[in-house]
Formats: structure tokens, C-alpha cells, sequence
């Protein structure tokens, strides 16, 4: 008959046998569920990352899950169809666009899920670049420098580059004119980079593709306004059609003169009145003179105002060789849609409210009242 001892030696041995199965068990719970983790990553991974095989994949109308599964496996474009049957449950994507798409072995189930679904071909954005209005090239190149993992050096470099100009010229011919290699020109493509928010959808941007997709916005909304209707403006008593890059060069001073909206129409009309004065009247907007100095600052002191230099409108009649900013829509409106006024003057009180007059007596008053009297 055991005794005792024998019995508890029993029940330890029966103990440790139990924690040990079930040790196993869990381990190969893990294990197993490890393996179908790292299978499933695996299978959704595109098929050929490096593939540059374009397959053309037509998908019939009210297919189904399973069909478009099975389709994209037969075509090539993914390895499981079943994985990525399972991938749409899990996103939730039941419907899908019929017709025929563009895809490819390098494709993931992300990107080849979402263009079945919007019938557009989707990409991932990796990045938001928002130019703000009144952006120069110099701060635009700060901005890349801070949003995205490229070289403000390197992007002054490339908008600088003679023959890449020559190459965009070539494929905006309608709106990149020779008038941007002039002279005085700081940066050529000053005032065509279009201030708008942008989807950067390389996680290694390219600053190539980055100036094009401005300029693709620039000649969709500037330039389009401008084409369409003839657009002129009386200067020197003679009917003077602008160039788009005179226009573009109009709207840059007044974007960066208007402190709302409101103004900007009014704006234009001072601007428009002086071009239009014989002989002789500048423009003497302060923005030029802080654009011709290459600084930033809130007051213009007179001494700033001597600056020996094209973009200086206190020194030089007319407009500005070329834009001193990139102009947003509004100030490109006020260029087409002026106010019909008789104001030859203007000025900013502190609190940013402009204040209009038609003759240097009032435009005195003015100062005395809204500047000096502060």
C-alpha cells in the first residue's frame, strides 16, 4: 500500500506534467500564431517589388470578392488570392469600380485595393507640403528643407539651373517665357510656384517632380485666369496688354501689400492709377524694397528706401522686373476684377487697416492720424 509521501510525489509528478502540456500548448499557440502573422505580412507584400510589368486587368461589373481575388491572382498582380480576399473583409472594401486598370506585381494590397475602389490610381501620401501665399522661392525652399527629408541648397541649386529652366520651358512653353532669364531676375521661377497644399506621395520626394506639380497648379489656376480674357491696362496714357508674366508680376505686389481680402481690389486700382500717371510715378510699394534688400521685417525705415536696385519701386518706375512672391487666387482675382476708383495712395495703420486717399494732402492726413500719432 503507497504511503503518504509516495501519493504527494505522484500528485507533484501529475502537476508538473499538466503545466508542462499546457506550456507546449501555448507555446505552439504562439509559435503558431507568430508564423501566421509573419505568413500573412508576407503575402500581402507586393508580389515584385522591383517589377516594372504593367498588366492591363479588366474587371467585369458586379464581380465579387472572391472573383476579384482569383482575377488578380490568375493575372499575376498578387501571389494569394485568398490573403487578399481576407485583407478586403478586414478594410471592409466590398465594392468596386468595373473596367479595365493598370496594375502591377510591385503594387501592395493597399494601393491595388483602393484603385479597384475609387477607379483612380491610388497612392500612398507620405507627406502634406502647404505653401502659404506670399511665399517666396528662398522661404518656399526653407519650408521643403523643414516638411520633407530634402536640402534647401539643393533645391535653390536645381531652380537655378540654366539648362533644367530650358527643360521646363520646353514643357510650358505657353507660360514660362524668356522673360524669366532676365537680368535682374533673382530667381526665375519666382511668383510659378503656385501657394496651395500638395500630396507628396514619394517617402524619398523628388524636388523635380515637387516644382512641376507647382507649376501644373500655377498654369491651372493663374494662368488659366489669365488666358481667359484678354487682360489690359491703361499705362501711359497708351492701352498696354500685360504678359502673363507681367500679370503674375502685378498680382506678387499685391499679394504682398493686402492685409485682407477686402483691400485687395482697392489695391490694384492705386497700382493701376500710377502706371497709368504720365509721365512718371512709382509704385513705391515697401515689399519691393524689403525683396530688392533680401530681408524680412515689419517696418521700412527710410534709409531702406535708397536700396539701388531693379526691384526698388521707389527708385524705379513701372513694375518690378518679375514677381517678388508667389500671389494666391484672391490677389490674382483683384488683377482681373480691379475697383474703379481714383486713390493714388494708401497706407496700413498698427492694427493692419489700410487707409485710402486720392490726393498727397489726404494720404498726409492719413499718416498724421493713423502713423504718427501712435
Amino acid at each position: 500500500m503507497p504511503n503518504n509521501d509516495d501519493l504527494k510525489f505522484s500528485k507533484n509528478v501529475s502537476s508538473y506534467i499538466s503545466v508542462f502540456i499546457v506550456l507546449i500548448i501555448v507555446l505552439l499557440i504562439i509559435i503558431g500564431t507568430l508564423f501566421s502573422v509573419f505568413y500573412i505580412k508576407q503575402g500581402m507584400k507586393p508580389l515584385d517589388e522591383d517589377s516594372s510589368k504593367v498588366v492591363q486587368v479588366e474587371v467585369p461589373t458586379g464581380a465579387s470578392s472572391s472573383d476579384v481575388s482569383q482575377l488578380l491572382e490568375d493575372e499575376g498582380i498578387i501571389k494569394n488570392s485568398t490573403l487578399f480576399q481576407l485583407y478586403l473583409r478586414l478594410n471592409s472594401i466590398s465594392e468596386y469600380q468595373a473596367g479595365q486598370f493598370e496594375l502591377s506585381p510591385s503594387m501592395d494590397y493597399e494601393t491595388i485595393s483602393k484603385t479597384l475602389e475609387t477607379g483612380v490610381l491610388y497612392e500612398e501620401v507620405f507627406y502634406k507640403l502647404t505653401v502659404p501665399e506670399g511665399y517666396t522661392v528662398d522661404e518656399i525652399g526653407d519650408l521643403l528643407e523643414e516638411v520633407l527629408p530634402v536640402n534647401k541648397d539643393d533645391f535653390i541649386e536645381l531652380v537655378q539651373d540654366e539648362e533644367y529652366l530650358k527643360e521646363l520651358q520646353e514643357d510650358y512653353p505657353d507660360m514660362l517665357s524668356d522673360e524669366i532669364f532676365a537680368d535682374d531676375i533673382k530667381y526665375p521661377l519666382e511668383g510659378y510656384l503656385y501657394p496651395a497644399t500638395y500630396d507628396i506621395t514619394k517617402e524619398q520626394p523628388d524636388l523635380n517632380e515637387i516644382v512641376r506639380q507647382m507649376l501644373d497648379a500655377t498654369r491651372a489656376n493663374s494662368f488659366s485666369l489669365y488666358n481667359s480674357g484678354d487682360y489690359t491696362a491703361t499705362i501711359e496714357d497708351e492701352e498696354k496688354e500685360f504678359s502673363f508674366h507681367e500679370f503674375l508680376t502685378f498680382a506678387s505686389l499685391v499679394e504682398k501689400e493686402a492685409t485682407s481680402l477686402a483691400d485687395r481690389a482697392k489695391i490694384t486700382s492705386v497700382f493701376l492709377n500710377r502706371l497709368a500717371e504720365n509721365p512718371s510715378m512709382p509704385l513705391q510699394t515697401d515689399p519691393t524694397v524689403l525683396y530688392a534688400k533680401g530681408i524680412h521685417k515689419d517696418v521700412v525705415l527710410y534709409e531702406d528706401l535708397e536700396v539701388e536696385d531693379p526691384f526698388n519701386t521707389y527708385i524705379h518706375k513701372g513694375l518690378t522686373p518679375g514677381p517678388i512672391a508667389s500671389p494666391g487666387p484672391e490677389s490674382v482675382q483683384s488683377i482681373l476684377n480691379p475697383a474703379n476708383t481714383d486713390y493714388f495712395y494708401f497706407l496700413a495703420d498698427k492694427d493692419g487697416k489700410n487707409h485710402f486717399a486720392e490726393t498727397y494732402e489726404e494720404h498726409q492726413k492719413n499718416r498724421e492720424k493713423y502713423i504718427e500719432s501712435d
